[in-house]
């Protein structure tokens, strides 16, 4: 069996539709032949597209890339509603009713914003300690509280027939498409569920950074030693563009290994910051806290 290599950093993964998050997981993880790995925001299977995937050091950051602004393609098909509220559940509901495109342009402005969304009742959300969607198959009655999100936009993008639409929605943690699905249709006087969903975009990773696991397949097969694969790594601190950046010396390095505080002097220096990318010459050494004025390591990387 082959020695799991200490590789640090992020795949925005293309992940097909079909397969989990976990499943997928397991493949990155085995492709890189890598000790550690943790993804940014699970993917339903119905759902393909972007799932960032952190390895080695890069798992240190993971909670940066869930808290980021998240892009979706999804198609809604009108007239019927599901347990699940996506294609893959029981039709439930069943409505003449199909929106014009006025009608649809006239309610967006509506869901955008911070909003109250009720969950779907087949997800992971804990009952009285049980996951949701395990009481929905066993027939129970789930009900699950509105909780505040946040969708940053909403826009119509296509209606291909009088059955579908297509919408490209920009929205925060926590949101769910099959709810918004649910309740755009119910707006419109109709019922409706999540045809087909696409992520595009999570925090600073985008389109262009995907990389199927076809392609990953591939570069591995033509690599040439374990470190091969290491070209399509974003950096570790990619997902923390987002909070401030401090660079230190080697002794205020070597404090803030040891676990002690680094005093930071000077009149501009910040006397509270709950995150900050702390970099020793090129490297990330990791994200510290500042505290009245001293400088306090929080999570370091191991590199």
């Amino acid at each position: 069996m082959k020695t799991r290599q200490n590789i640090h950093g992020w795949i925005a993964l293309d992940k097909p539709e079909g397969m989990g998050s976990t499943q997928a997981l397991a493949k990155v993880k085995r492709l890189f032949n890598a000790n550690k790995a943790g993804h940014g925001g699970t993917l339903d299977p119905l759902a393909s597209g972007l799932l960032p995937i952190a390895l080695g050091e890069a798992t240190k950051t993971v909670s940066w890339a869930m808290e980021g602004r998240k892009t979706y393609r999804v198609v809604i098909k009108w007239g019927e509603g599901r347990t699940t509220d996506d294609r893959e559940g029981e039709i439930s509901e069943l409505s003449e009713c199909r929106p014009s495109r006025k009608d649809i342009e006239s309610i967006l402005t509506s869901f955008e914003g911070e909003i109250l969304q009720t969950p779907p009742k087949f997800s992971a959300i804990r009952v009285s300690g049980e996951r949701a969607y395990d009481l929905a198959r066993a027939g129970e009655e789930v009900a699950l509280m509105p909780r505040p999100v946040f969708i940053e936009r909403i826009e119509l993008l296509a209606l291909p027939d009088r059955d579908h639409g297509e919408f490209s929605v920009t929205c925060g943690k926590g949101t769910y498409i099959r709810s918004l699905a649910r309740d755009l249709a119910l707006a419109l006087g109709t019922v409706g569920h999540v045809a087909s969903l696409r992520r595009t975009q999570v925090g600073p990773f985008g389109e262009k950074d995907m990389i199927s696991l076809e392609k990953l397949d591939d570069l591995r097969h033509k690599a040439a030693g374990d470190n091969a694969m290491e070209g399509v790594l974003r950096p570790i601190e990619t997902v923390l563009d987002g909070i401030p950046a401090l660079a230190v010396k080697d002794a205020e390095a070597q404090r803030l290994r040891q676990g002690q505080s680094v005093l930071l002097r000077g009149a501009s220096a910040p006397i509270a910051q709950d995150a900050v990318l702390v970099m020793w010459g090129q490297k990330p050494l990791g994200i510290c806290s500042i505290e009245k004025g001293s400088l306090k390591p929080k999570r370091l990387f191991n590199l």
